[in-house]
């Protein structure tokens, strides 16, 4: 990339031209390997595209500025829960425009703290919007390297698993540092439900660490336990075998709430989705908060499932769908 490509300059202000920049991205669900991954062993994710980030940027002097539903204002002023924006700004600043500021405006409809990639989709987006606004054409590298910028303000130590997964098209294998799209041989419909309650990534992590130190045993092989089910996955979904996913999904989630990464609530979506006839559901992401997943027979029985969520008391159900490989 060629940095003195970047603007295209007023010939007498030497100011940048304004160029409204514009990035996108999109939430995701763990399908299969949470926490395992951390470890690394295999993780399988799927794109949200019915709950998409989009980010509008351009580039000038003086001070960063923040538009969104937390938060409108000076960059430097806002509060903490907005530290992984604020580093999304500086780091894609500092690649394509240094010294310069941006007024970043961002649009999402991921909600916050669930385990949907909020804070990943968010940092891609405006990345990709600063980019744009500079002229810049980012590659998948490079608008890596900057999102993890930003989750590391978020998570501490993040797999990498969100900055891919809210960037790609279709099902991936990510097993660090390596990213795999899957085949997916038929229509894949899944309900996401909102259990209401913040997930807590960073604690989540820390705990399973920590009992990991305690019981490495027990832990290790729950650990791969969770391997399995995502190297098995890899299979039903070149087969269509949403049954056999189905019962590891039930699997899965007895084996998370071992690892004490569960929670009331969420088992109780679990329990929901299994009494509305889910071929299977379990937690997905950091957990001990935030969302479930439950596999659909079609987009009709999703819809039945999903408001059986709402009836058990989740927050928010989406129905989505993963098409089959072309």
């Amino acid at each position: 990339m060629s940095q003195s490509q970047s603007f295209a300059f007023d010939t007498q202000t030497r100011i940048p031209k304004v160029r409204i920049g514009v990035g996108r991205a999109h939430g995701k669900a763990i399908l299969f390997g949470e926490h395992a991954v951390v470890y690394g062993a295999p993780a399988i994710s799927l794109p949200v595209h019915v709950l998409p980030v989009i980010a509008n940027a351009t580039i000038t002097t003086g001070e960063s500025t923040i538009s969104s539903e937390l938060y409108r204002g000076p960059a430097a002023s806002a509060p903490e829960r907005l530290s992984p924006v604020v580093a999304a700004i500086d780091a894609g600043l500092d690649f394509v425009a240094p010294g310069s500021s941006a007024h970043v405006t961002i649009y999402s409809d991921i909600p916050y703290e669930r385990g949907l990639g909020s804070s990943a989709a968010v940092a891609a987006a405006i990345v990709s919007a600063i980019a744009d606004a500079a002229g810049v054409r980012l590659s998948p590298a490079e608008r890596f390297l900057l999102i993890q910028v930003a989750e590391r303000v978020a998570h501490g130590r993040p797999s990498g698993m969100d900055a891919h997964g809210v960037v790609a098209d279709t099902v991936i294998k990510f097993q660090r540092p390596d990213v795999t799209p899957l085949i997916v041989a038929r229509p894949l419909h899944v309900v996401i439900g909102d259990s209401g309650v913040p997930g807590a990534t960073r604690q989540a992590v820390g705990s399973v660490r920590e009992l990991r130190e305690q019981f490495p045993a027990k832990v290790e092989t729950l650990v791969a336990r969770l391997a399995g089910y995502a190297a098995d996955a890899e299979m039903q979904l070149a087969t269509g075998d949403w049954a056999s996913m189905g019962e590891n999904m039930w699997r899965a989630h007895a084996t998370l709430a071992q690892l004490g990464v569960s929670s009331a609530e969420l088992d109780t979506l679990v329990n929901a989705a299994h009494g509305a006839g889910a071929l299977g559901a379990k937690m997905t992401g950091g957990g001990i908060g935030g969302c479930v997943i439950a596999l659909a027979e079609n987009s009709a029985h999703a819809k039945d499932i999903a408001a059986a969520l709402s009836a058990a008391g989740a927050a928010n159900a989406w129905s989505t769908w993963v098409e089959a490989s072309k």
